[in-house]
């Protein structure tokens, strides 16, 4: 059987390209490279506060501001509504759900939440006291416009 010379050189850089990969040190977020064991990271507290953390960019959803460890929230029930709802918020003093999520996609208002506002933590996440995994150098947009006249740019 005959190689052709194309499938020489296709097998040459797959040869190449497997070396270069196997000679580079695995880097991960965690402590050892995925194939090993390692010991799980110790458990931190939940951001436990009533206090609204602030938006990074205009359409951002707030963060929840507590623990939502083993909440239901499926086609069957939905924990978060027991306090955001809009007929829950009187004795609850939660915020209510966002005007929008009463919304369908044509942008007709519902009476109730809209099915696809109904699963919270698609957007809304809590936050952890924890030291970042990854370098941030994200600057907020306020920071960039000149202060004097935010409509002419510098």
């Amino acid at each position: 059987m005959k190689i052709s010379p194309k499938w020489l050189i296709a097998l040459a850089i797959v040869a190449i390209a497997g070396a270069a990969y196997a000679a580079e040190p695995v880097t991960t977020l965690r402590s050892a490279a995925p194939d090993q064991d390692s010991p799980a990271p110790r458990m931190t507290n939940f951001e436990d506060t009533d206090q609204k953390r602030p938006r990074n960019y205009p359409e951002q959803p707030p963060t929840i501001p507590h623990d939502i460890e083993g909440y239901q929230i499926d086609t069957n029930a939905n924990k978060c509504l027991s306090c955001h709802a809009r007929s829950r918020t009187g004795e609850s003093g939660a915020p209510m759900v966002s005007i929008t999520h009463f919304m369908d996609r044509d942008g007709q208002f519902l009476a109730t939440v809209s099915p696809r506002r109904y699963f919270c933590t698609q957007c809304h996440v809590s936050q952890r006291q924890v030291k970042p995994l990854v370098e941030n150098s994200f600057v907020d947009i306020d920071a960039l416009l000149p202060k004097n006249n935010p409509q002419k740019a510098e």
